[in-house]
């Protein structure tokens, strides 16, 4: 077998069970969240990704299409200081997490292809109700935005 085709079937066998929700919180602006653990992908002021129980400013990512259709994910939060270039989510070829001020949004490596599943409606996610999550967390049962249940649109 050719070893791209190897490598690449690997890749996806690896990989395949990787769902995360979009979820819209602004203009333009999305949260990620891992469908299993219910956990945020946020971003911290050295340009690591770490997953977080709990929304903050730093799960907030630009969401922007690329002339190509491809998506790319740009911190909310942070950027090159000194240019003020923004700082991508990446993944190199074996998959592995880079670090956001290393990303370039015109190499392959920050091009995402969203596809959508299932459409469901969530309410926003608010920074206000994260004090109020943080002071009754043992209560908390899961870290899913709304207990992981759809919002009825008629309450929103």
């Amino acid at each position: 077998m050719d070893d791209a085709i190897e490598k690449f079937l690997r890749f996806k066998a690896k990989f395949s069970g990787a769902l995360f929700n979009l979820i819209p919180v602004g203009l333009r602006v999305v949260a990620i969240q891992g469908v299993k653990s219910g956990f945020y992908i946020a971003m911290n002021g050295e340009g690591m990704l770490y997953s977080s129980e709990m929304f903050t400013p730093e799960c907030k990512f630009k969401e922007s299409v690329f002339e190509n259709y491809y998506v790319i994910y740009s911190s909310t939060v942070y950027r090159q200081q000194e240019s003020g270039r923004a700082w991508f989510l990446g993944l190199t070829k074996e998959g592995q997490v880079m670090k956001g001020n290393r990303v370039k949004k015109t190499k392959p490596s920050s091009h995402f292809v969203p596809r959508p599943i299932e459409v469901c409606m969530y309410r926003e996610p608010s920074l206000h109700e994260i004090e109020d999550k943080h002071r009754s967390r043992k209560s908390s049962g899961t870290p899913t935005m709304n207990g992981g249940k759809a919002v009825n649109q008629d309450s929103t």
